[in-house]
């Protein structure tokens, strides 16, 4: 049954009103052309010191021949990462050593890179196969490139579990579930995995999703991608999150964590934020800014802390904008995915990827991101 939060305070921005008062939309000559590939890449993330990540998600390119996670060198160059063996699964011995299908990957607060594989699952249709690989959640010591934690994610998550993406509080990990509705916390110092939010409102895709002016569709019906973006104020004392669909919620970290508090007493603390359009990623900056993709009208959106919105760019090359990354530059990495192109949702089954795909910079001196 579907749990409805009861909105006790709901601010300005809840209304999704992009304000005309704000500084204009960005030129397109402040968007560079960063990193280009003939596979599709959902994901970025740049170490302290400059060394760059990305990966490839099986629905776009960890189909086609080459690594799941590579290190890009100093001409762009992807090389597997940390090696060949995991990114071989076909000639893994060791199933947990070897990825299976990433979907996400960020620097944490420790230092490490950490790579959420999804596992054997699927999206919105028959539930995963029961003898399938379970996600897990990898992080690599980057001088060693050895695995530091490798944490089974079994105990949170359901047959119709798609683990999409992971940020970081203090000892808590949360992670979203695009596939059944909810957020998983796991505790880094007792290794307990607790679900929460589970088919509430707040994490279920409950309204069509729209892309370049057109439905999107999945499987001949509207597609369902549920709780996805997820984001950690500057203080910790906030998380933002919401379904692909939006809009974007935001509950204290206190309550989220807090298992004295039942699913209806944490739903009813839960208040809409933004009114947000179909959004492909996210990303928040050292002041509390977030950065929204809005991949039907293919801009970026900035939203204040205080729930007011303004057009930071709108481009056409941004075709799915999805999980951004702020360096410790200030500059802004967005990956161009072209997610709503790929055969997934095709109705023929055919990808309209235009290739190359691409992840572009902005150079606007952000705040570097906390990231707990």
């Amino acid at each position: 049954m579907l749990r409805k939060p009861v909105l006790t305070c709901i601010v300005l921005g809840a209304l999704g009103i992009v304000s005309s008062g704000q500084a204009a939309p960005l030129p397109s000559s402040a968007l560079h052309v960063a990193v280009t590939s003939q596979r599709v890449m959902n994901a970025v993330t740049v170490s302290d010191d400059g060394r760059l990540f990305v990966s490839f998600p099986y629905w776009g390119g960890g189909s086609e021949p080459g690594p799941a996670v590579a290190e890009l060198d100093a001409k762009g160059a992807p090389h597997a990462w940390p090696d060949a063996a995991w990114n071989d699964r076909a000639h893994a011995q060791d199933i947990m050593r070897c990825f299976v299908r990433v979907n996400a990957i960020r620097t944490g607060p420790d230092g490490y890179l950490w790579v959420v594989d999804s596992g054997d699952a699927n999206v919105g249709g028959k539930p995963n196969p029961p003898d399938g690989v379970p996600a897990k959640l990898v992080a690599f010591d980057l001088t060693s490139g050895r695995p530091v934690h490798t944490i089974v994610l079994k105990q949170g998550t359901t047959p119709y579990s798609y683990v999409d993406d992971l940020r970081f509080h203090g000892d808590t990990l949360i992670l979203t579930d695009a596939g059944d509705p909810g957020l998983i916390l796991v505790d880094m110092k007792t290794g307990r995995q607790r679900r929460v939010l589970q088919h509430a409102t707040s994490t279920t895709d409950e309204r069509p999703m729209y892309a370049e002016g057109r439905l999107l569709i999945s499987n001949g019906k509207p597609a369902r991608i549920h709780a996805d973006q997820l984001e950690v104020s500057p203080d910790g004392s906030l998380l933002y999150f919401q379904p692909s669909s939006g809009p974007m919620y935001k509950v204290s970290t206190a309550d989220l964590e807090n298992p004295a508090l039942s699913e209806d007493e944490l739903s009813r603390r839960v208040v809409v934020f933004y009114n947000t359009p179909t959004t492909g990623g996210t990303v928040i900056d050292g002041r509390g800014n977030l950065y929204v993709s809005d991949v039907n009208k293919l801009r970026l959106l900035k939203i204040t802390p205080q729930g007011k919105a303004s057009v930071l760019i709108a481009d056409q090359r941004l075709v799915w904008a999805d999980a951004m990354w702020i360096d410790s530059t200030g500059k802004l990495w967005i990956p161009a995915v072209q997610l709503n192109r790929t055969a997934s949702f095709q109705a023929d089954g055919v990808s309209r990827v235009r290739k190359p795909v691409t992840i572009y910079t902005l150079d606007l001196g952000l705040e570097p991101q906390h990231r707990f």
